[in-house]
């Protein structure tokens, strides 16, 4: 009795078939990856290269750009990976047509191209818009907590920070001592060791830590003097004392225990529901499809002042990919709700719908209360016209839909693709990772819709 198994012979000259063609089937991501990057012009990634042919060859920018894009669909960003898969994954294998780019490439180029990088998430947004899945009759804006590449831990005082810049500078004197009297005098400067060119570079990053403690510092200061010097001219003007408590003084008000980090300098301490961590403000506005339309990071841990330059980018990205439709309704949470934004027109003219209170509290007052009747009271202030017409029926259905437009989103990208945290430091370099993971968003999206303009 003989067995029927299939023949597993790993001496065999080549396993898989001959054609690239073959080893993945139509309808896998990278093929739609490779289709959609030949539609978008790639020509400003050749503007660094040599056009002399002169020197080693180089990876091809547009089979790197493919690499990065792909690995960020698939929610892989370590560029040590990035290498491994290479060499092990069939699909990465197709995607850089069987070559294996190391690490320190990888990382390169993800670090040379920030700006172009960036630039990609426009022109992924114009495919979309192309298939038709970009309508903007609704838009949701929101904000997210980050994570950096940086631990809470490593936050130093003003105090600390100059403490720690005199060790260092002791032991970099101390160190150069010793060199002189093991080496000599007449050796040059830059043969340092390793160990004390890693002391340096903390060096810088500790000075400037200490510079940006004393930049807030000085604007504290100001602030602190500016609302005292407005109180004098009322009261000059007025002859009575404003009511409130008396504003301390510059030296009073000036916080002393201010922290900044010693690992990524740009990353802040930021407040989430589970606690603090260290990291950035991710900011987006997405539509009822769940396409992101505009993108932005900041380092303020309060979204307020993130309405109306959100709201500008969606109109100015709009009008950068040829998409006809104007924004409609722009809704949001009671983070970005303020007199002044109100109060201030949005660009395009976009119809606000902005909750005036945490949403638990804005359900519970919904409640039982009966649609207002008539017409709009005159008189009211910008936050009371905006809390009548969220009470309204189509108030009420339109904010309703702003947790299952915008929410799903950061859920898929935290939760499902494991980005909750920037794996580069600074703040150009964590805008330009959140601008290719947002542009990666939009690429799975118009995927997984079949609507691709070139299918």
């Amino acid at each position: 009795m003989a067995y029927n198994f299939l023949p597993c012979d790993r001496n065999q000259a080549y396993l898989l078939p001959p054609s690239l063609r073959d080893w993945l089937p139509e309808g896998h991501l990278a093929w739609f990856v490779l289709d959609a990057l030949d539609q978008i012009d790639l020509t400003a990634f050749l503007g660094k290269y040599r056009t002399d042919g002169v020197g080693r060859g180089a990876f091809h920018p547009a089979m790197m750009a493919a690499l990065l894009i792909y690995a960020y669909c698939m929610g892989e960003r370590s560029s040590r990976r990035i290498e491994r898969l290479c060499q092990t994954d069939v699909a990465y294998k197709v995607i850089t047509a069987n070559q294996s780019p190391d690490h320190c490439t990888i990382s390169r180029f993800r670090k040379d191209n920030e700006s172009h990088i960036k630039a990609m998430f426009l022109e992924i947004l114009r495919l979309c818009a192309e298939a038709g899945l970009v309508k903007l009759g609704l838009v949701a804006l929101d904000g997210t907590k980050i994570k950096a590449n940086a631990s809470l831990a490593a936050n130093r005082t003003e105090k600390h920070l100059e403490q720690e810049i005199e060790k260092r500078v002791s032991e970099a004197v101390s160190k150069d001592a010793e060199e002189d009297q093991a080496f000599g005098p007449d050796k040059r400067g830059d043969e340092l060791p390793e160990d004390l060119q890693h002391r340096a570079s903390r060096l810088q990053r500790l000075q400037a830590c200490k510079e940006r403690l004393e930049h807030q510092k000085i604007q504290a200061r100001q602030a602190q003097q500016d609302k005292i010097d407005r109180r004098q001219a009322y009261e000059q003007a007025t002859g009575k004392c404003p009511r409130g408590r008396k504003p301390k003084s510059p030296d009073e008000a000036e916080n002393k225990e201010a922290k900044a980090n010693v690992t990524d300098p740009d990353s802040r301490i930021m407040k989430t529901r589970k606690g603090f961590v260290q990291g950035l403000n991710g900011q987006a506005v997405v539509t009822a499809e769940q396409i992101i339309v505009a993108e932005a990071v900041t380092q303020q841990e309060n979204d307020q002042q993130q309405l109306h330059p959100m709201l500008e980018q969606t109109e100015s990205n709009r009008q950068a990919v040829g998409i006809q439709e104007k924004t409609g309704v722009a809704t949001a949470d009671a983070g970005y709700a303020s007199e002044d934004n109100l109060t201030k027109t949005p660009a395009g003219d976009v119809e606000l719908l902005i909750a005036t209170q945490k949403d638990y509290k804005q359900r519970k007052a919904i409640q039982g209360v009966p649609l207002p009747e008539g017409p709009i009271p005159e008189g009211l202030s910008a936050t009371e016209a905006m809390e009548r017409k969220l009470l309204t029926e189509r108030g009420r259905t339109l904010y309703k839909l702003r947790g299952q437009t915008v929410e799903p989103v950061f859920g898929q990208i935290k939760a499902v693709r494991g980005m909750d945290r920037f794996v580069r430091r600074g703040l150009e370099a964590c805008r330009s990772e959140w601008s290719l993971i947002c542009a990666t968003h939009n690429l799975l999206k118009l995927w997984r819709s079949g609507k691709a303009c070139w299918n």
